[in-house]
């Protein structure tokens, strides 16, 4: 009985882990992009932001169908295959700043810690690990909506699918 109370606490417990909601979203993806064969009938397709997306609001809200379908597929990439070029950018910044002010030291390489500050940043570190994973898992799930919804006007502008 006690075995079988923790397996299915630790069932409801995975079906919050971030490896599941990433799980969710991939899958949710690869149904998008099975189901939209055509993609290029996305384009110039407003979204009814108010009725569809009125919960997953992003910086795109004025683009179309096609510009959701081009963003979620790329972070699903991002999620699949790492985000190496955002990597890549960020180290090139870093460069392009050293040369244009070799003066210049960063923040964080001019300023002295006590040793108390560095002792509450890594005991702070839990709730900012917190803090991030709730979020990720939130945006995820958005996404994994917006691409639900997609894949379902899609289906509803080409008259297909039992709705």
């Amino acid at each position: 009985m006690m075995m079988m109370m923790m397996q299915l606490q630790e069932t409801t417990n995975q079906k919050n882990s971030l490896f599941n909601a990433m799980n969710r979203f991939i899958g949710a993806v690869n149904n998008m992009d099975q189901t939209i064969m055509v993609p290029s009938l996305l384009r110039d397709v407003p979204l009814d932001v108010e009725r569809d997306m009125s919960s997953v609001k992003t910086d795109m809200d004025e683009g179309d169908m096609y510009s959701y379908y081009q963003l979620l597929k790329s972070i699903r990439r991002d999620i699949e295959w790492g985000v190496r070029c955002a990597d890549e950018r960020r180290k090139e910044s870093m460069t392009i700043s050293r040369t244009h002010s070799s003066a210049s030291v960063s923040s964080s390489g001019s300023s002295y810690c006590s040793e108390e500050e560095d002792d509450e940043e890594e005991a702070d570190l839990e709730k900012q690990f917190q803090y991030h994973l709730t979020g990720l898992q939130g945006v995820l799930s958005k996404l994994t909506q917006q691409a639900d919804v997609l894949t379902k006007r899609y289906k509803k502008e080409l008259g297909i699918g039992g709705q």
